[in-house]
């Protein structure tokens, strides 16, 4: 199996790359131009979604990551569009390049987000729940549409839900940890907004897993079976740091330091299942919260 990753050197990318090699399969990363030459690489345009193929061969399948950063700058309208634009357009161009290509690959896996389903508000929500209302709502909507060229040809495809993707060497935690340690860290707004989480080792074993489950297509939400609060989230942090973590940041802040996406992303309830996952039988390795930042920290 010849595995095609797009963002590949992101957090989600870079595990997946160290683990199916780990597993003996041939994984080729596909980047952007501009990068200097490197083996098992193929070049990726997105303006245009061509892949040099002539480098790897065919691919048996493609997990597509790429895109910019959601929380990594304050939301302005300036922003928000190349968020739009760094994952709806390239990823239809891609798809499009990959069915019109001699042998386009059987599987292909896209990240999407918890996001996804809008503010549940205190609903649990599941694969079958409908899209909900915002800004990241929407552009998850647009980002699965966008891999319809590949369905319609008949590669099997799958949409990879993300939630919080708990890991001490990047993402969401890693930002956290600095102000935690310090024990100045708290919930956020009133804390009780519903948290979705999953460890990047749990991320790296269901895509293993996906790859083998080809009866499974569609939506897959990418999170640990029992979500939580933020409030129980910070507590479990603060005692997995042996920190207080006692000192609220006020949504008013929040909304007046980040904009529109401390609505969406901070403060918006996300209370979401694996139900698929879990129904195909996937067993996950640190479902509890405690155990997980325990882990994550302990790496």
């Amino acid at each position: 199996m010849v595995i095609g990753i797009t963002g590949a050197s992101g957090l989600i990318g870079s595990s997946l790359v160290e683990t199916l090699r780990a597993d003996g399969r041939r994984v080729v990363r596909v980047v952007r131009p501009g990068r200097g030459p490197e083996a098992d690489a193929a070049r990726w345009d997105p303006q245009t979604g061509g892949v040099d193929m002539a480098a790897v061969g065919a691919l048996d399948v493609v997990i597509h990551l790429a895109g910019e950063s959601i929380a990594a700058r304050r939301w302005s309208a300036g922003v928000r569009q190349p968020l739009w634009d760094s994952r709806v357009g390239p990823t239809q161009r891609l798809c499009r390049f990959l069915a019109d290509s001699p042998s386009p690959p059987r599987t292909f896996l896209c990240a999407s987000a918890v996001g996804f389903y809008g503010d549940t508000q205190g609903r649990t929500v599941d694969e079958d729940s409908p899209a909900g209302q915002g800004f990241l709502a929407d552009l998850c909507r647009a980002w699965e549409a966008a891999c319809e060229p590949l369905a319609s040809a008949g590669t099997r495809v799958v949409h990879l839900r993300f939630g919080m993707v708990l890991s001490g060497q990047g993402g969401a935690l890693a930002r956290m940890l600095p102000i935690f340690r310090l024990g100045l860290g708290g919930h956020l707004g009133n804390g009780r907004q519903g948290i979705s989480w999953i460890t990047l080792r749990d991320v790296a074993g269901a895509v293993r897993f996906l790859l083998d489950q080809e009866e499974v297509s569609g939506p897959m939400n990418m999170v640990a079976p029992e979500p939580v609060t933020n409030r129980q989230f910070t507590k479990a942090l603060g005692h997995a740091l042996r920190r207080p973590a006692i000192l609220p940041a006020p949504a008013w802040a929040l909304r007046l330091l980040l904009g529109r996406m401390a609505d969406e992303v901070l403060l918006a309830d996300c209370r979401v299942v694996p139900m698929r996952l879990q129904r195909a039988g996937f067993a996950f390795q640190t479902p509890d919260l405690q155990a997980a930042l325990e882990e994550c920290l302990s790496h």
